[in-house]
Order: structure tokens, then sequence, then C-alpha cells
């Protein structure tokens, strides 16, 4: 995707602060941080959403979430985080490449608003 602001992330076009890379996953720290660790774990295939994930690219969720663990391991996320994806404009996803917030560093508030 052109102009898809992930894709040139991971690409490289656009500067980050990656904390995780492999042949299927690309990891990095969130700009507008809403926990001591957030980071956003994303497929290096672009999938636009949760709704377009199907049995041709499901394999790449589960490449996420075993990432997921890895990345929660190095930062030392020992006694939880949180894993959240937004799905769609009412769900909150204001990117449209699937990815997975990882939050944690700190207890989490049970309410979710």
């Amino acid at each position: 995707m052109n102009d898809c602001l992930f894709c040139k992330i991971i690409t490289g076009d656009i500067p980050c602060s990656k904390v995780y890379e492999d042949e299927f996953v690309f990891a990095f720290r969130d700009i507008n941080p809403q926990a001591p660790v957030h980071v956003l774990v994303l497929p290096k295939e672009h999938i636009c959403c949760a709704d377009k994930i199907d049995g041709t690219n499901s394999h790449l969720v589960a490449k996420c979430f075993e990432a997921i663990a890895k990345i929660a391991s190095a930062e030392g996320l020992t006694n939880g985080y949180r894993v959240i994806n937004n799905c769609g404009e009412d769900g909150g996803q204001t990117v449209k490449h699937l990815h997975f917030h990882v939050l944690g560093g700190e207890k989490l508030s049970e309410k979710m608003a």
C-alpha cells in the first residue's frame, strides 16, 4: 500500500523506534504512549483490519502473537500486559493496517475507557 503509514515505517521510509523485526512481523514504540511500555506489533504484509483476517493470512496473526510474547519478555513485562486491537472507525482504528497495541509496565486499569 503506497499510502499506508505503517507500510512506510516497515520499509524504513518513515523513522521509528523499532523494538522487534523478523520475516513476518515488525514492532515499534508508539509515539503517543498510553503506558510506560506501549509497542505496536504488526504483520509486514498489509492487512487493513481484523475484519480482513481469513484463511490466507491468519498465520500472520499467529506470528504477531508469537512476537508479542518475545517483546513482552524483552520489555520486562513479567507481571502482565494488555494486547488491544482497534478495528474500524467506531473501534478507534486510525491507521488502516492491522496492528496490536502491547501495553504494560504498570498496573493497568480494568476500565477500558
